[in-house]
């Protein structure tokens, strides 16, 4: 019997949590930089529609993704479960909620946010289904095409305050899309198996370690690099420095573990430090932003 529930993990929740996430604190920023009142009732309009239409955007990506890849998550533990290779949704019905939302989304914020916003989700959804979605199965480059479409949501919530791409808008989206190198690269050391079975190339299924966990090292010493910018661009408190260093520093030393010792014990302590780090680190530029 199909369920309301089904269909919510379908769109993958904690996924959409974080698009979120990121959308508000690219559209604080730059309202900020614009000068733009926060407390006006155009500006919480907006932000209302800018979240409502990310939502159903990235709830129809995700969707769609899951639709594409039915096949070989019936063939992994790890997604065996989920509503289409469980049999709980139909494949057509799937892929129909899924262009559904996924539209409804880049309208929303075309027609009530900004046009650019609208461009950008829409660039957001190609680029994650036409193009990450098909080269997990191809190559092992597919991680970094994916953390495009990961990284664009905190702009395309910063060109819905102000109507520009500004430098701190490319900042964060340098942060999201280092931060995904190390975060992904240790979910696919964890369950390497699964995705072997599911027949995607995945870095530490084809490359040696060595050249894997340089990854991991090199995305995380860059992430330091581009939380450090956000100030370097933008200014704020030495509290900022010093905790997105600290931050930074201890993601770099899970990622050093991890590579040095690929133990899936190691990995799991990776992913969750990532897990943990990015909502920090976004409170902290929010927090340092209201003291400022």
């Amino acid at each position: 019997m199909l369920t309301v529930r089904d269909y919510w993990e379908l769109t993958k929740p904690r996924i959409s949590y974080l698009v979120l996430t990121t959308v508000f604190l690219g559209y604080y920023l730059g309202l900020r930089a614009a000068g733009i009142d926060w407390g006006h009732i155009s500006t919480w309009l907006t932000g209302g529609h800018l979240l409502l239409g990310s939502l159903l955007a990235s709830g129809g990506v995700s969707t769609l993704n899951e639709y594409l890849e039915r096949d070989r998550d019936s063939l992994m533990r790890r997604t065996a479960g989920r509503p289409i290779p469980s049999g709980r949704i139909t494949p057509r019905a799937a892929r129909n909620f899924g262009l559904i939302i996924a539209t409804a989304g880049v309208l929303e914020l075309t027609l009530y946010t900004h046009w650019m916003t609208g461009m950008l989700t829409f660039l957001t959804v190609l680029t994650y289904l036409a193009i990450y979605t098909p080269l997990k199965r191809i190559t092992t480059w597919n991680t970094l095409a994916g953390a495009i479409p990961g990284a664009l949501p905190p702009v395309g919530g910063w060109v819905a305050a102000g109507g520009q791409v500004g430098a701190e808008a490319l900042i964060l989206f340098a942060i999201l899309f280092c931060w995904q190198i190390p975060h992904f690269l240790a979910l696919a050391l964890i369950y390497r198996k699964d995705y072997a079975r599911g027949g995607f190339k995945m870095m530490p299924l084809v490359r040696s370690m060595a050249y894997t966990g340089a990854h991991m090292i090199g995305f995380s010493l860059a992430l330091i690099a581009a939380s450090l910018a956000l100030y370097a661009v933008a200014g704020g408190s030495m509290i900022y420095v010093i905790g997105s260093t600290l931050l930074g520093t201890t993601m770099l030393a899970a990622s050093v573990v991890a590579a040095r010792q690929p133990a899936v014990k190691h990995a799991r302590r990776l992913l969750i430090t990532s897990v943990l780090y990015l909502p920090a680190l976004l409170f902290l530029i929010l927090f340092d932003r209201v003291i400022a």
